[in-house]
């Protein structure tokens, strides 16, 4: 025996079918464009679309880039770091006093007989990588008051420069995965570990070799974007406005490193927001940003 369905009832499976079928065809066609969005994106024929966030160095673009994710516009994107994004702060009063891009206040700084421009530059090497690679952003004289709060350094009055192992544990609290290195016994060795690292903070000295620094004892400075068709780097070079945010070759470096220091280079292998114990933002000091 069969039965009718009333009209009524039929109506409502029917509008609940079409609303089934219209859903579908939404999904379908939302996934169509972004699967085409990639690829136009892929191929260079289409720009990934613009947004405007308060953040700093490259995790402005990663933030960017993460929201498209999450939004479907593209299923993964990594842009690389750029010279633009590397911060490279300098230490000396001179910068400062001339209105210098990358100086600041801090180069004023005086502690136990000394300016920040003559110990300062381990300061400026960290405040690079936080700035650069955190979502955050820190000044060196930022950095100088957290490693007093923070580590066991203390400025002292024959030397007030921050040493290789509170230089590790400051930037260990910053987030960073990193650990401290002897010179290699090959420039090679040396070269692949630079190819592979996100940064390095590296001491050099020209007792060692004085091709391109002069009358250097010891300093630290901060190597990035490793270029193998150059076998070149990009140098923060806090002590020298004129050196700062050059391409150096790399077997510079190598040559200067300052073999009488217990260490001779730091690597930056990744950065961690669940790890960052600081989460400074913000440069309250005047400086002369870019």
């Amino acid at each position: 025996m069969c039965y009718d369905i009333p009209m009524n009832k039929k109506d409502k499976i029917s509008g609940i079918v079409t609303l089934i079928l219209i859903v579908l065809v939404l999904l379908f066609r939302t996934e169509i464009q972004n699967e085409a969005n990639q690829i136009l994106i892929r191929a260079g024929l289409k720009e990934p679309p613009s947004q405007n966030h308060s953040y700093a160095g490259i995790s402005a673009q990663l933030f960017k880039y993460d929201e498209m994710i999450a939004s479907g516009e593209i299923l993964a994107y990594a842009p690389e770091l750029s010279e633009d994004n590397v911060y490279t702060f300098l230490q000396g009063p001179k910068s400062w006093t001339k209105g210098i891009t990358w100086s600041g206040e801090w180069c004023m700084e005086y502690a136990k007989g000394q300016y920040f421009g003559s110990f300062g530059c381990g300061f400026c090497c960290i405040a690079n990588l936080y700035s650069t690679f955190s979502d955050y952003e820190c000044s060196p004289l930022d950095v100088y008051e957290y490693a007093m709060e923070v580590t066991g350094y203390a400025p002292a009055r024959k030397n007030a420069a921050i040493d290789w192992g509170n230089m590790k544990v400051l930037l260990q609290k910053m987030g960073f995965q990193c650990d401290v290195y002897y010179k290699p016994a090959s420039y090679e060795e040396f070269q692949e570990q630079i190819k592979n690292c996100k940064s390095a903070v590296v001491l050099v000295c020209s007792a060692n070799d004085d091709t391109f620094w002069k009358n250097i004892p010891g300093h630290y400075v901060t190597i990035s974007l490793y270029d193998e068709t150059t076998d070149e780097v990009f140098l923060g070079e806090p002590g020298s406005p004129t050196k700062n945010r050059t391409r150096v070759q790399l077997r510079y470096i190598y040559d200067a490193l300052k073999t009488t220091s217990k260490f001779q280079y730091l690597m930056v292998d990744s950065y961690s927001d669940d790890q960052n114990q600081w989460k400074h933002d913000g440069i309250d000091d005047q400086w002369v940003a870019p």
